[in-house]
């Protein structure tokens, strides 16, 4: 009987040999279909998001410093829906389906067998001791440091091999200027750069990391950044108040309320950023003499 029992196991488990992959195979791959779907839609929904702040920002509506909160939240909010933690890797997933399943494959032919030779024995009975995997415990859904350089990590090594992902090296740039990591995102942003060179407010970007990486200097390279920004887009705001500091720094008072009487132009005056910039504008003012109007 025993051999009876031994056979009709190992003809259970050969033919789940055959059965089983073919599934789990159609399984990953809808699965990963279904997760590059979801992240191009998120990727189109974030774009979205933030080109209406970009808009709000140019037409004075938020202030400079709550533009910079809200994108870097929907950024974050994007690298959190298409990092592997959230979408699920697939083939580490696969692999620990596939073991259990094996697992699970041999142990029911032998539960049973043990079942048969000791019916009436309670224990025997029991199948609590076959316990599933512990499922992984859900924490709270915010954005931890070390969460979110997990993500910009997992995006710079998707990068290695879509070196060509425009959208990717600009997300990785603003997100290590997010992490005040400046050189690696002065790096991130050549990429970005290289790859769209009519972007102004990447250039402008690209311009503060470099000087943020250099002590806070806008002297020297990040001023041509800023020059190939309002080369772009002479109207640019990031570039033209960015050009106005580095004049500042330069002590050229009077270029630097140029600038920013540009900036002061395309804001309401009322607003948060127009009062920060007739600000420095009345400190240039002060430094030279108040002899400009």
């Amino acid at each position: 009987m025993i051999l009876f029992w031994l056979i009709v196991a190992l003809l259970i488990v050969i033919a789940l040999a055959f059965i089983l992959p073919p599934l789990w195979q159609s399984s990953t791959n809808a699965q990963t279909k279904a997760n590059e779907e979801r992240n191009e839609a998120n990727v189109s929904v974030y774009r979205d998001q933030l080109s209406e702040l970009d808009a709000d920002v140019r037409n004075g509506i938020v202030s400079r410093e709550q533009f910079e909160q809200d994108r870097e939240e929907i950024e974050r909010r994007l690298l959190e829906d298409v990092s592997p933690n959230r979408s699920g890797n697939p083939s580490a997933s696969t692999g620990e389906q596939r073991g259990i399943a094996y697992a699970l494959a041999l142990a029911l032919p032998l539960v049973a067998i043990v079942f048969y030779l000791k019916v009436g024995n309670p224990q025997a009975m029991s199948l609590s001791s076959v316990a599933a995997p512990p499922a992984a415990e859900s924490g709270a859904d915010g954005f931890s440091q070390q969460r979110v350089e997990a993500n910009v990590a997992a995006l710079a090594k998707r990068l290695e091999t879509n070196p060509s992902d425009a959208q990717g090296w600009t997300m990785l740039a603003r997100s290590y200027n997010s992490l005040e990591k400046f050189a690696e995102a002065s790096a991130a942003f050549a990429k970005a750069t290289a790859l769209v060179p009519n972007d102004a407010d990447l250039w402008a970007e690209y311009a503060f990391a470099v000087a943020m990486a250099s002590g806070r200097q806008l002297q020297g390279k990040p001023t041509e950044l800023l020059n190939k920004a309002l080369k772009v887009d002479p109207e640019n705001l990031k570039a033209l108040e960015l050009a106005g500091t580095a004049a500042f720094q330069s002590k050229d008072y009077k270029k630097a309320i140029e600038y920013w009487q540009r900036v002061l132009a395309k804001v309401p005056a009322r607003s948060e950023v127009g009062q920060a910039i007739s600000g420095k504008i009345n400190e240039a003012k002060s430094l030279m003499g108040g002899k400009e109007d």
